[in-house]
């Protein structure tokens, strides 16, 4: 069946809420984590994705190290943790923070990916861009592919360190909405979560012949318990970022910061992220709200229920098909929050229908955000009018 228009559509909305307030779509609690230094920050919930709050969500601006996320993403998904990554001249060439890699030298990936990760080298950045990319180029485009499939809607790569850079095409940037996205995506990688979990960790370059011990530059794991991962970064055109993903009271937040402060200011990152996690926590719980979509009988022009008798003008009801783990399904949410069921359903549904057929969707929506979506299937089947069932009919009455 399809729907040609926009008028061909009817959407039916109910509403179900814990408390008599009703929210309207986009207002936010009165309750808010207060004045934060960060120009962009964003609270997520890692479970959904949805975003809990944000200032300046989506506007553009420079990330500094926090790209290296999506360099160890891509990584991790493209080569083996033992593979030999030969160093070139343009990696050895990066400016501080580097690890003082040189040309011709060899180090197993894995060992790059935790330098990378935990001091932020930018000559292990680009080393490993290379060797999965053929050039950092190369592995900008994959980079930049992969943020837009795990969704991010205003991101362009062009370094794998995240050094400021501009091309014909922009400025290297992306949105602490997006940056969100990008955290939440990894830390679904145990193995990216063991990497930012280390505190120390020390390798050798493949000869042996060069020692080193990096420490985790993530302060906020010694401040608190919980953290999953985070990365640090600063450029003087980005300021201090920073993106984490936190375990508080069995709730997984995500917080990106993008521009909290600059030389001096380095401690800032750290009070925004405390005061984003503790409004999430003292503010949003989960609950189960699932409450049984509600259906209205739908006519069906030109049908019959059953091909013997005319009876009167045919109709179905649709049934929803949720599965029984989606029914029992808790969501991080405010007690001022409401749900709501939009079913969306043909304004002129014509026979013939088959039982099981699909007529349309359900939606649960959360303050205003689909959080999921279900068929809606014609729980009988409808036979349509022909000439040749008027003929059958009338021979059938006249002639028996």
């Amino acid at each position: 069946m399809k729907i040609k228009s926009i008028a061909a559509v009817v959407i039916l909305t109910a509403v179900f809420l814990f408390t008599p307030t009703l929210l309207v779509q986009g207002e936010e609690s009165t309750q808010g984590p207060g004045n934060l230094f960060a120009l962009s920050a964003v609270l997520m919930d890692g479970d959904t994705g949805r975003v809990l709050y944000e200032k300046e969500g989506e506007t553009p601006r420079p990330n500094a190290s926090t790209t290296k996320v999506l360099t160890c993403v891509l990584a991790l998904e493209n080569a083996s943790g033992d593979d030999y990554v030969m160093v070139s001249e343009n990696a050895a060439a990066q400016p501080e923070v580097k690890l003082g890699l040189r040309e011709g030298e060899q180090y197993y990936l894995e060992d790059l990916l935790y330098a990378m990760m935990l001091k932020s080298y930018n000559d292990a950045a680009v080393a490993i861009a290379e060797h999965i990319g053929g050039s950092e180029e190369g592995f900008a485009r994959m980079m930049n592919e992969k943020a837009a499939a795990i969704g991010c809607t205003d991101t362009y790569f062009i370094t794998a360190n995240g050094l400021d850079a501009r091309d014909d095409k922009g400025d290297h940037h992306t949105t602490a909405k997006d940056l969100g996205r990008i955290m939440r995506y990894a830390i679904q990688s145990e193995t990216f979560l063991k990497i930012t979990q280390t505190r120390d960790y020390s390798f050798s370059d493949i000869s042996g012949k060069r020692q080193f011990s990096v420490h985790n530059a993530n302060a906020l794991l010694d401040m608190m318990d919980g953290v999953l991962a985070g990365k640090t970064g600063f450029t003087g055109n980005a300021g201090y970022c920073y993106v984490c993903a936190c375990r508080v009271d069995g709730k997984i937040f995500i917080v990106s910061l993008l521009g909290c402060g600059w030389p001096n200011n380095k401690n800032y990152k750290w009070v925004d992220t405390k005061a984003l996690l503790s409004y999430g926590n003292e503010n949003y719980f989960y609950r189960n709200l699932y409450r049984e979509p509600s259906m209205k009988k739908l006519p069906v022009k030109n049908g019959v229920v059953s091909l013997s008798t005319l009876g009167q003008e045919a109709s179905l009801y649709g049934s929803v098909m949720i599965a029984p783990e989606d029914k029992k399904r808790e969501f991080l949410v405010r007690k001022d929050e409401n749900i709501q069921w939009r079913i969306t359903l043909p304004k002129n549904l014509e026979a013939p229908v088959k039982q099981g057929e699909n007529i349309g969707k359900a939606a649960l929506y959360l303050s205003g955000e689909e959080m999921a979506s279900y068929p809606i299937l014609a729980e009988k089947q409808i036979h349509k009018i022909t000439y040749m069932w008027y003929v059958d009919r009338v021979f059938h009455d006249y002639f028996h």
